[in-house]
């Protein structure tokens, strides 16, 4: 039996979104900030020289250079003012929370309520900074290195590091604003517009392969399918919960006794969401960044060895790659999102017991075995959603970029941002019964209002 909240989210259409005027105001005004980022991916860094950017890119556009231009919104390969991203906040704050599971010093302030928040907030945007201005450097002494400066010296150095710094933090002002007065969080939106964005480039880059012969109709329509079947699979997998039993004594409030209640404590089989694969991305594709920026100069005997077994669709690469996700995600699930001693904890608190389970050590115990058996599910989950696009695309020569890192951001972004939406509407009608319910309370005094009226409690 549906619930009357269900029932009600069943019944919303789009005659219930034009009342709702405060939503509509949030979506218009997200959508106007998300213009504005896409603009500034068209201005670029001043002292460019664009025709060697766009050749290079061309040649680039199937490694490492896609996998960048994708996560940037196409603002790398013109190397517009925000060609950094918002990846300097998200890898600060990844590193600010796994500092603050590990470091006594942060896991305090975590603890501390809002104050402690806004420390850790504070200290995750100097670390973006940081990352920012160390990568906006290294792009500059790179473009240089590949003669795609046209007045290399330092005036181009110091105007590329505060032009890229001051883009990626006048993004993580937008996402700020998206967050607080539009819809969903804005950060994740920049993200999930910038690959969006980028998908028409890159199908249009496959169907001319197509066109060219180098690609069969029935590899096209395979891939195409293995496309939509994958982003099936992940909204699945992403909604997919294992529900621990939860039970409630019964409590006596003053002279009022409440009966126990139940409920269920959800373990999502991905706990850890996309953080793993940026992770496992990041520190894999870290040496063939650096060679690409640099033309290839100073390349030792180590680092060539590393280049070739470890490029984009290389056994080693794939591996490594697997396993990596699948560390991580054990890694930061215990670590960072599903800290078993902190929801037991919590529960015991709470009065709330599992059944058969006592509180404290032993419901802790029980939360790290059932979360360490659901993660075999997950962690091969995310490992195979990563690895089938990178296998297919390096067998079949694919130029354009097609990750699997990509489809799980555009579900979990798409999916929370629908389900904002949903709740506002929700809201919204809660709001039109009660006032409902509040005109018929007043017709009714009025008709009724030559009766007699019954005492007033004091």
């Amino acid at each position: 039996m549906a619930s009357a909240a269900e029932q009600m989210a069943a019944n919303m259409s789009w005659s219930a979104f034009g009342k709702a005027t405060e939503l509509r105001q949030r979506i218009f005004f997200t959508i106007g900030l998300l213009i504005i980022y896409r603009v500034g991916t068209y201005i670029p860094v001043p002292g460019i020289d664009g025709i060697a950017l766009q050749s290079f890119f061309e040649d680039a556009a199937g490694g490492i250079g896609g996998v960048l231009n994708m996560f940037t919104g196409g603002a790398l390969s013109r190397m517009g003012v925000f060609a950094l991203g918002i990846m300097p906040y998200i890898s600060a704050s990844i590193i600010v929370q796994l500092m603050s599971a590990m470091l006594p010093h942060f896991e305090n302030l975590k603890k501390e309520g809002e104050q402690g928040r806004k420390k850790l907030n504070q200290y995750t945007r100097y670390g973006a900074v940081a990352l920012a201005a160390f990568q906006a450097y290294g792009i500059a002494v790179s473009l240089e290195n590949g003669d795609l400066a046209s007045d290399p010296g330092w005036f181009f150095r110091a105007a590329c590091v505060i032009t890229l710094v001051g883009g990626t933090m006048f993004l993580l002002w937008l996402g700020e604003q998206i967050t607080s007065r539009g819809i969903g969080n804005g950060v994740s939106l920049i993200i999930f517009v910038g690959i969006v964005a980028e998908i028409p480039r890159a199908l249009a880059q496959f169907f001319e392969q197509g066109q060219s012969g180098a690609l069969s109709t029935g590899a096209i329509l395979g891939v195409l399918a293995m496309l939509a079947g994958t982003l099936t699979f992940v909204v699945f997998m992403e909604r997919s919960l294992r529900k621990i039993h939860i039970q409630y004594p019964r409590r006596q409030v003053g002279m009022k006794v409440y009966d126990g209640g139940s409920s269920h404590l959800p373990v999502k089989v991905n706990p850890a969401g996309v953080i793993p694969a940026i992770f496992a991305s990041s520190l894999l594709l870290l040496p063939t960044t650096l060679s690409t920026f640099s033309g290839g100069a100073g390349t030792g005997p180590v680092m060539s060895w590393i280049l070739a077994n470890f490029g984009p669709g290389q056994p080693l690469y794939l591996i490594f790659f697997a396993a990596m996700i699948i560390f991580f995600t054990y890694f930061y699930t215990l670590n960072v999102s599903f800290k078993t001693d902190d929801v037991a904890d919590n529960l015991k608190n709470q009065n709330g017991f599992i059944p058969g389970i006592r509180p404290g050590k032993r419901t802790a115990e029980y939360l790290e075995y059932v979360v360490t058996r659901v993660l075999v599910l997950g962690s091969a989950y995310l490992a195979l959603v990563c690895l089938l696009p990178e296998i297919v695309r390096s067998n079949l020569a694919i130029n354009a970029y097609f990750g699997g890192t990509s489809i799980l951001i555009i579900v979990s972004v798409g999916m929370d941002t629908v389900q904002q939406i949903q709740s506002h509407l929700l809201a919204h009608q809660y709001e039109g019964l009660i006032e409902k319910s509040q005109l018929r309370g007043r017709r009714s005094r009025k008709s009724g209002g030559s009766g007699r009226k019954g005492p007033q409690r004091r």
